[in-house]
């Protein structure tokens, strides 16, 4: 009876500490940021997510870094532009976890997410989004500070999903860049070396962030990835001509999303509809359009039921609209300045070795060693790499800055 009143006590506490945290107004900065308190994670939190919540989701217990401070989580919103439709104005969303420690200068780190569904399930909803709650555990429960985009069409954004849409993912990531450098300087935090990481998605993203982060004169100290497929036309011609028994059976759901957004984004009606075999349109649509009642089971799993039977001809393929656009997603094809380490796993469901190398061999095959790639385990799948992975961002990263 008494751990029934202190479990029901205990969930009266959390429900008006959430309410408490919901109601709490937007901070405005001028009339492009606001920003609000959203969480605040203990250490106790923190190490319960890095001991017990994401070995059980990775199926990996790495030596994760125990966290030694409180962190605070800010969901904060701001103005962006659309490349690919003339910079047309929209807004975006991410987070910023803030360290409470004696020091007001901390190293800084952006996180790009990789591939998700639900609209919240992403940064700026860290519940919802278990890969956040390890960057945020392993890194701002160890002195740095993190920010993190939703990418349009994700967290609060009004748009549609811009899944694998290069320009757009770069810019949410910039502006987010931007508008945190602003709030961070409110908050009395001074940041020195910038780090960037991703996963899955998310290291296409950061690939592709920090090619624009060059070309800016932004000083990235290092850069690192894990499972990241940063060739699109390779990726899906693995998935489409050269089937392997260990592919994820959601691989179908990176093509209907990719030609969705592609279709948005880019402004090319009917693009979606000529890919996909008539059937499966609709409720293809619902994935996209993120229909919380469309079941797992509902969703296409059979490539050669989801595809028309034209675009297994390579050559028809590399023709096609949707090829000539997955073609744009080549996150690596450019003299790269900054250290990067890129993680694979042995035993991947989505990523190849051969494409989780190819970022680093193309570099390579200029001359340039900027660039490695690193395997996790023999016997790691997609999750497991990126469990992996993330203590060995961190040791690197740890080594590499001047305030850790």
């Amino acid at each position: 009876m008494k751990q029934t009143k202190i479990k029901f006590i205990m969930g009266i506490l959390f429900m008006f500490i959430s309410s408490s945290f919901a109601q709490t107004p937007y901070t405005t900065l001028g009339p492009t940021i606001k920003y609000k308190l959203i969480d605040t994670y203990d250490v106790n939190r923190l190490n319960t997510i890095l001991n017990s919540e994401i070995p059980s989701i990775t199926g990996v217990n790495p030596n994760y870094t125990p966290a030694k401070n409180d962190v605070k989580l800010y969901r904060v919103e701001y103005t962006s532009v659309v490349p690919e439709q003339n910079n047309r104005p929209t807004t975006a969303s991410g987070l910023i976890a803030i360290p409470l420690t004696d020091s007001k200068t901390m190293p800084l780190l952006s996180y790009q997410h990789g591939t998700v569904y639900g609209k919240q399930e992403v940064p700026s909803f860290p519940e919802k989004s278990f890969e956040t709650r390890l960057i945020i555990a392993q890194f701002a429960g160890q002195g740095y500070a993190v920010i993190a985009a939703d990418y349009f069409g994700m967290g609060t954004s009004p748009e549609k999903n811009s899944y694998m849409v290069g320009q757009s993912q770069q810019q949410a990531c910039y502006d987010m860049y931007q508008a945190s450098k602003v709030i961070l300087e409110r908050e009395q935090i001074k940041t020195t070396d910038f780090f960037v990481a991703g996963w899955s998605q998310g290291g296409i993203v950061t690939m592709d962030f920090l090619d624009k982060l060059e070309n800016f004169g932004v000083n990235v100290k290092a850069a690192s990835t894990a499972s990241a497929p940063c060739d699109g036309f390779v990726m899906t011609n693995g998935y489409l001509n050269f089937p392997r028994k260990i592919d994820a059976p959601w691989i179908t759901t990176t093509i209907i999303l990719s030609a969705f957004s592609f279709e948005e984004y880019y402004q090319v009606p009917g693009l979606t509809q000529g890919l996909l075999a008539p059937e499966l349109y609709d409720v293809s649509k619902r994935l996209y359009m993120q229909d919380s009642t469309l079941k797992l089971s509902d969703i296409p799993t059979d490539l050669h039921k989801l595809i028309r039977p034209e675009y297994f001809n390579t050559t028809y393929y590399r023709e096609s609209q949707y090829g000539k656009l997955i073609s744009k997603v080549g996150a690596y094809k450019w003299v790269i300045k900054t250290p990067v380490k890129m993680y694979y796993g042995g035993q991947d469901e989505v990523v190849t070795i051969g494409l989780g190398k190819l970022p680093m061999e193309y570099q390579n095959a200029m001359g340039n060693t900027k660039v490695e790639a690193i395997l996790t385990g023999e016997k790691d799948n997609h999750r497991m790499t990126f469990g992996n992975a993330v203590p060995n961002w961190k040791k690197w990263f740890d080594n590499l800055s001047n305030t850790k």
